[in-house]
This record gives structure tokens, C-alpha cells and sequence, in this order.
């Protein structure tokens, strides 16, 4: 029988430190609990990248099996989401460009489907609309960073490893979003 995955008594870093060094000891158990932990942002990290659900879906899978591989060269202490979606980045960056340049015609679904419920019932729905549209005009680095930081929640450390870029550049990226995304929207009012 194996053991509990997390005792509900530890901190949630320490609780997943031990995951990990659980599967790093080859418990697949504990790789498994760490794999539905992070499944939606690893599908939604790979949906940003790729812009095809079916193809984020194969991009998460193989990006959690070359991670189990590779959990001997995770450095202990550190954060597992970081290191994860940067597992994640690089397979779905790989996964475009074997199936060469594709559009991201579908990025509009991920964005409407990132609002949380919670602030699509605050925003209005001509003021949602407006917002989502002037986030479709960025350019795709910009709105890769916008929808990373700020619809999947994801920090500037983690955004930049998805992205496979420097932090520095993921913040300038979101500056320079942010400064296009107010004038727009200024511009736009009656």
C-alpha cells in the first residue's frame, strides 16, 4: 500500500518538496499527485504556446513524461511549477515549430475561457468584450505575456519560463502591452 500523497498538515511547499523527493526516488504515486497538481496550467501554458486544445492536451503529456524522466536533475529546494512549465514551454515551442508556423486564430477561445467567473460577472459584457478585443490587436509576444501573467495567473518568473525568455523581457513585454491596451481603450471611449 502506498503512502497518503500529502499530509494535510504541512505547508503546501513543504508538502510538494516531499513529493518531489518522493519522485525522485521513482515513487510514481507521488509524480502522479505532482502531475494533477499542475495539469490545468500545464494545459493552459501549452494551449498559449500551440493555440490547439488537442495539440496542449499531447504537448502537456509529453512535457509531464520528459519531466518524470528528468526529475533526477531537479534541483531540491527549488519551485516545481517554474521548472514544470518550462519543461512545458520548450516542448510546446518545439511541438509549433515541427508542425511549422501556425496562426493562433484559436487564441480568442483561450483568452474568453481564462476570465474567471468570478470577474466576467463584475465586468459588464460590452466592457468584457472591448477588453478582449483590444487584447487580440497586441501583438502575439504581447498578448502571450498579458494572457500568461494575468489570465493564467502565472508570475513574471513563470511567464518568462513558459515563454522561454528572460523575466526582464516578459515585464517589459506586459509594460508595453498595458501602455497599448489603455490607449486603445481610451481611444475607444465615447
Amino acid at each position: 500500500m502506498s503512502q497518503p500523497a500529502v499530509d494535510p498538515g504541512i505547508p503546501v511547499q513543504a508538502a510538494e518538496a516531499d513529493l518531489v523527493a518522493r519522485a525522485r526516488r521513482g515513487d510514481t504515486d507521488a509524480y502522479e499527485t505532482l502531475m494533477r497538481e499542475h495539469e490545468q496550467v500545464a494545459f493552459r501554458t501549452a494551449y498559449l504556446i500551440v493555440g490547439s486544445a488537442a495539440d496542449a492536451e499531447d504537448v502537456a503529456q509529453e512535457a509531464f513524461v520528459k519531466a518524470f524522466r528528468a526529475i533526477g536533475r531537479f534541483r531540491a529546494g527549488s519551485p516545481f511549477r517554474p521548472w514544470l512549465l518550462r519543461i512545458v514551454g520548450n516542448e510546446a515551442r518545439n511541438h509549433r515549430r515541427a508542425a511549422g508556423r501556425r496562426a493562433f486564430h484559436q487564441q480568442r477561445a483561450l483568452v474568453l475561457e481564462a476570465v474567471p467567473a468570478a470577474d466576467a460577472e463584475v465586468l459588464q459584457r460590452d466592457e468584457r468584450r472591448r477588453v478582449l478585443a483590444a487584447v487580440e490587436r497586441l501583438s502575439e509576444r504581447e498578448r502571450a505575456a498579458i494572457v500568461g501573467r494575468y489570465f493564467l495567473g502565472l508570475t513574471d518568473a513563470e511567464a518568462a519560463a513558459t515563454l522561454g525568455v528572460p523575466r526582464a523581457t516578459v515585464k517589459m513585454r506586459i509594460w508595453r502591452a498595458l501602455e497599448r491596451l489603455r490607449r486603445d481603450l481610451a481611444e475607444e471611449e465615447p
